[in-house]
Formats: structure tokens, sequence, C-alpha cells
């Protein structure tokens, strides 16, 4: 800002505590957001834009930008105007903004911005707007369940461009239903224009339908289908559903395609520049079977009573440079997604399966965690540096089980000479599995399955997917690296994404503790348990036959892992200090901390921006990915199921709820609902605390890991819904029909 522009500005202007930073950012600045609100705030009541202007001396050939400032502000509801067209302060005129999430009922709530209690939205109200909308509301009351209601005053952002779902015609009106079941108004489709030529649809198919009038107090929202995807039972349309539904990127910018491109197909003798020779160490890569991008590679020799132990990653920050097309569209994504039989990367192919692949017998760039390790699995000594590799092998968990634990002749001939340091890892895998245990880390015994499917895209069978030893010999090595990551970072003290955990909120500790005490169990650790705590309890557990029940209580008392600048430490392992190093392929914070760790080492820093939003973005992108996985493995599994209508099953109660029981069953690892109104000839109450459904007249009681045997009653893949009837509990049989055998 010149001298001359400095002039200009009037006292009041030139106490703006903000002006400076004002200053700095722009070539003509404007009064900061925080002095606007500040003066609105004092004046204490709403004020039109000439006097807003007059009170902050605003230029005349400010006023345009200033009016812009001002829509700005009240876009993310810090102001509002009434409908005399005043300026006003939401919180003081008692508005609260904040973000819409739609029932599928119907009703809604208003999530404010701020720290607070949700509005309850009922149908009315949600008439005016759909999920994913950004409004500002006024409390008018509370409603029948003691929550406060609010009425949407006005709509601040939309949330809706285009939706997908599936296109339907009554009595020759033509409308959209959204996939998104908490969207839950029908999208009428408006007529051709003259002239225009729209996609040819037939009802049922799915389309992605473009709103061109959002919903409001008198009308239903208005789109147009700009495509149509299919039908809804064509193979892989769940996945194309769960990618718009979630909005998930799922095409590569031409401009990321052709900066991917220029990039070398393998390593140049120039890459070698600065960096350690590590290719005849014989480095080797352990993954599933169906891996095709290897970010981690491992080496482990012994060393007197310890043990050195290499973690190689592939170097993907040396080929996405920040701020190019590359690194802004991994940022967009922030993780690559994992459906069954597809996967939707956060790099092109050239670089995840290609370049920054650790493919075996290639060279590659990395960067390596090189640690010793003494033999009571405490990390005396490590450092990082980028170094060139060369994978000796790329072998799998199942094969290195069956050479390591299964001593198969076959398997042990094939791994030839890397079989020693194979045994090495396992030597120090049984170390650092016993300093986990002495730290209290807690580990929650989960199953997982595995769809496979036939030459139609139709699943075949669902399998339970059990974890060997292998898997935990990589999990350690790759803790161990995050470990020193996060240490390295936070002894030269620069900023970074941590992976943090926290424990359990006093409120879900008391609910916690409550139920815990209707078994005779105690959690230790008084007002704030550590993570022993919960790990001694859970050994006690280990052969109870209600220990599913009591794990998943404790499982969800705990808060869910984020992203944050704020180093918090990570509960469930029992870390002071955590961050992700070892995925950088597949994970936007693993490709910032490399950079970080790459920034200490030529003592200079690495700024990406706010490292606060960024770790709330990819916390964001994080649970996009779940959820959109969720949605494709809960429709094939529905898909799976409607071939099975009128067969039993065994199986165990997975949960309990207001509404009913879900149930697990034995084999196909599937759940479904038996509702409430199925359970038996009796009134049946939710007691939230205990966990449990109980019959009003017979005492009868049905809570989590309860044996019982249940018929498939319907398979709906349009609410991805599953339902069971009882057939038989272990508190007595319900009807004697044996049941018939799964195909």
């Amino acid at each position: 800002m010149s001298i001359k522009q400095k002039a200009k500005l009037g006292k009041v202007r030139r106490a703006d505590p903000f002006l400076e930073r004002e200053q700095a950012a722009y070539e003509h600045p404007l009064p900061s957001r925080e002095y606007i609100l500040q003066i609105l705030a004092q004046g204490g009541v709403p004020l039109e834009f000439a006097q807003i202007c007059a009170q902050l001396e605003v230029l005349p050939e400010e006023l345009e930008t200033f009016q812009r400032r001002l829509g700005a502000m009240a876009r993310e509801g810090q102001l509002m105007q009434n409908r005399a067209g005043a300026w006003l302060i939401p919180d003081k005129a008692d508005l609260i903004s904040g973000r819409v999430e739609g029932h599928p009922d119907g009703f809604g709530f208003l999530v404010p911005d701020e720290s607070g209690t949700d509005l309850f939205l009922g149908p009315k109200e949600m008439e005016k707007v759909l999920h994913g909308d950004r409004a500002i509301a006024r409390v008018i009351g509370i409603d029948r369940r003691g929550r406060p209601e609010g009425k949407i005053v006005e709509v601040l952002e939309r949330g809706n461009a285009r939706v997908v779902g599936r296109v339907f015609s009554e009595h020759g009106v033509w409308f959209v239903v959204a996939e998104n079941r908490r969207i839950s108004q029908d999208i009428l489709l408006a007529p051709a224009a003259k002239g225009s030529k729209l996609p040819q649809v037939k009802a049922g198919q799915v389309v992605i339908a473009e709103i061109i009038e959002q919903p409001s107090k008198h009308a239903q929202p208005i789109g147009r289908i700009v495509e149509v995807l299919g039908n809804y039972a064509d193979p892989g349309m769940e996945i194309e559903i769960a990618l718009r539904k979630h909005e998930l990127p799922f095409e590569f910018a031409k401009e990321v395609l052709a900066e991917a491109k220029k990039l070398p197909d393998s390593v140049r003798k120039s890459d070698w520049k600065g960096r350690e020779d590590i290719t005849a160490l014989p480095l080797v890569t352990i993954d599933s079977e169906t891996a095709r991008d290897f970010d981690d590679a491992v080496y482990c020799q012994r060393q007197g009573q310890g043990y050195r132990l290499i973690v190689a990653i592939a170097d993907v920050s040396h080929y996405v440079q920040a701020g190019g097309a590359l690194d802004r569209d991994s940022y967009e994504r922030g993780n690559s997604v994992y459906f069954p039989r597809r996967v939707i990367p956060m790099l092109p192919e050239k670089l995840s399966n290609g370049l920054c692949s650790l493919n075996p017998q290639v060279e590659r760039l990395c960067m390596a965690c090189d640690m010793n390790i003494n033999a009571a699995g405490e990390i005396e000594k490590y450092r990082f540096y980028p170094a060139v590799m060369f994978s000796h092998a790329r072998l799998t968990y199942n094969g290195a089980a069956a050479a390591l634990y299964e001593k198969n002749p076959e398997a042990r001939q094939q791994l030839g000479a890397l079989l020693p340091q194979l045994e090495n890892l396992d030597t120090l895998y049984r170390v650092l599995a016993k300093a986990r245990q002495k730290r209290g880390a807690i580990d929650f015994e989960t199953l997982e399955t595995h769809m496979i499917f036939d030459d139609q895209g139709k699943i075949a069978r669902i399998e339970a997917y059990e974890r060997n030893d292998a898997h935990r010999v990589i999990e350690e090595c790759m803790l161990a690296a995050n470990v020193c990551a996060s240490a390295f970072l936070k002894e030269h003290g620069h900023a970074a994404l941590y992976r943090v955990h926290e424990g359990p909120t006093p409120e879900r500790l008391l609910k916690l503790r409550d139920f815990l005490g209707g078994f005779g169990l105690q959690l230790g650790g008084g007002e704030e348990p550590q993570a022993k705590d919960y790990a001694q309890l859970l050994e006690k557990l280990r052969d109870r036959p209600d220990k599913q029940l009591l794990q998943t209580v404790m499982l969800r008392s705990l808060r869910q892992a984020i992203y944050s600048p704020d180093n918090v430490g990570h509960f469930g392992l029992a870390y002071e200090s955590y961050t992700h190093f070892t995925s950088p392929i597949r994970r936007y914070p693993d490709l910032l901390v490399h950079r970080a760790i790459k920034a200490v080492l030529s003592h200079s820093k690495y700024t990406p921006g706010d490292w606060e939003q960024i770790g709330l973005h990819c916390s964001k992108t994080e649970r996009r990915a779940d959820e959109a996985t969720r949605d494709v493995e809960a429709w094939l599994k529905c898909y799976y199921m409607q071939d099975r209508i009128g067969e039993e099953f065994f199986g165990s109660i997975s949960s309990v709820v207001s509404f009913g029981i879900f149930v697990a069953l034995d084999d196909v690892f599937i759940e479904g609902l038996v509702h409430v109104s199925e359970l038996g000839a009796d009134y049946f109450h939710f007691d939230e605390a205990g966990h449990v459904m109980v019959g009003e007249r017979t005492g009868r009681r049905f809570r989590q890991a309860d044996r019982v045997r249940v018929r498939v009653m319907r398979a709906d893949l349009e609410t991805n819904k599953i339902d069971f009837k009882l057939v038989e509990s272990a508190a007595g049989s319900q009807e004697t029909k044996k049941p018939r055998k799964s195909k």
C-alpha cells in the first residue's frame, strides 16, 4: 500500500485491529471482517449499507468491493439482511447459522456452525431446503421430545447442484427420487425447452439431474436430466451411484493427466542426486494378493542384541510438486477409495501403479526411516533420508505366513536367500508386540470379510478374512516408522498433520461405566482412563460369550481418529505423538508429512497453508470414502440376499436398537433387521442403558450376542435394507420348521 493510499484512510480505518493483515494480503485493503462485526455489535441495531460505509469511512471507489465483502460474510453466516435490507449479526437476533441434515422420514436438523444443540426442523421447514444446504434459523420453541425447534429464516448456500437418483413417472409427471435418502423431496423434471434435446430415459433408470430451481416454501425443486447412467441392476451401477452420491472425484482432469504424462517412466540417473544408495539391501514388499500399489518395503537385520529396521516408503513428493495440478487434485481427493472390484486412486495410474509403486526388480525413489531397536522393543535411534531402493521380491501375506509359520517347504524354498531377513522381521515383530502390550495399546478384535464374485459380477460367496501374523509384522513396522516421523517433526518444531485419537468424553465414559456395572465389570483409570485400562479389561473379556457385545460398547465410547495440527496423542495406540508417513500413494496427509520431513532435512520450512483446515478436509474425505464403500457393500449384500428370500439361517444379535434387533448371519456374514413387531406376541421396550430389548408381559430379553434363528423376508435394493423374521431364539422356539441350508 502506497503512502498516498495510507493517507486516504481516516482515523476509524486506521483503528482496525487487523489492518496490517489486510494490507499484507490485499493491494487495496478493505475493513476487516472482524472490524465490520465489531462496528455492527457496538451499534446494537441493524444498519443500512450507507450507514455502515459512513461509520467505517469506506471510500467511494471501494463501495463495490465492500458490498461484495458483506455478501461473502452473509454466505458464511457471519451477517444477514433483514426484510428492510439492513445488515445485522445473526447471533444478536437470536439466529443460528448452520448446515442442514435431512432425515429419510422428511424432517431434519440444523447443525450449528458454532458449538451448540442441533435445531429440529419439521417436515414443513424441510420443504424449503435440501440436505447439505446452509441456512439461518430462529428457535421457535421446544418439540414434543424436548428438542429446540427451528424455523428457516434464510438459505445461505445451496449444497446440491446435481443429484443422482432414479427417474419415475406418475400420471404424466416425471420426477427423480434421490439416491441419498436424506434428500426426501422428489425433484420434478422440467419439460424440454422448445428446440432443445434431452437424454432419452426410461422409468426406473439411474440418472444425474441438475437442479435448475431450488426448493422454496411454495415449490418443489425442479431439475433436468444431464446424464443417464443406466439400469439400476447393471453390473457396477452401485459404484457409479456411490461416486456421485458422495461427490467423489473419479475422473482425472486433462491438466492432471498432462502433468503425469511429462514424468519419466523410470528412475533417471539425475534423480539419484542427494540420495543414499540402498539398492543392495534385500528390501521386500508384503501385501495382499490383489494389491497393485506398493508404497512400503521393509528390511531387518540383527544388530548385537537388537535390530536394524529399515522402512522404505515411495517418495511421491519427488514427483507430485506442491501447488501443481497433481497436488491440487490429490488434495481434493484426499485418499484412494477401495471398492469391491474397483479402486478410485488418489494419483493417476502412471504414478500409483508405476513410478511411485515399489514394484519388484526395479529401482524406485524412496524416503527411508532407518531405525535401531533394542531387545526391549524401544527405538533407540533413527534417521530419515531420501534414497534409491530396489525391491527384491513382491511377497504376499499368505505366502510369507506359509513360509514362516506353516513351515511350508515349497514356500521357504521360493524365498531362498530372503528367508533369513524375513525370520529377523518376525523375531522383531514378537519384540515389538510385547512392547505394544506393555505400553497398553488397545487391540479390538474385528471380523473382516471378503466378497468373492462370479464371472457375471455377482457375489458368489462372502468369506471371513483372517489376519495372520504376516499382517501384524508389517503393521508393527509401519507403526514404528510413523512414530519416528511424528517424533522427528515434533523434535524440530515443524508443523504437521498428526493422527489424533482422543479418549472418551465424560458423557460417554459415564454411560460406559453404567453399562459395564450391569455386568459386574469395572473400567480402571478413574475419571481419565488410559488405553491400558481398556486393554486390561479386554483381556478379562477374552473367554466370555458376551465378549462381542462388551467390546462393541467399549469401542463406541471412544472418539473417531482425525487429522489435526494439534498433537493430543493417539489414545488407542497409546502414543503421545503419532502421524501417518507410510502411505503417500493413497493418503494425502502422508504426502504432507514427507514434504515436512524433507523441509527439516534441508533446513527449511514447508507451509502448505492453514494446517487446521487441511486436517479438517482430509478427515472429511476419509469419512466420505468410508461412507461410500459402506453404501456399495450394503447394496451388494442386499442384491446377494434377493436370491435367498425364505431361507433360514442361524446368527447372533449384533446390535439392539429402539425399533428392533440386528442379526449377523453365520457363514454368509450379512446383517439384517428383525423389527420389534416381529419379536413375538408382546410389547417390547428398548432399554438403552442396558442395550437390551425387554418384553413387557413375558420379561423376555434380547441382548447383543444372543443366538437366534431367522428367516429372510425381504431384501430391498432401493433402501439397502434386509429384513428378517425371528424363527427361534436362545430363550425358546418360535416355530419348529427346520432351517434350509444356504445355497
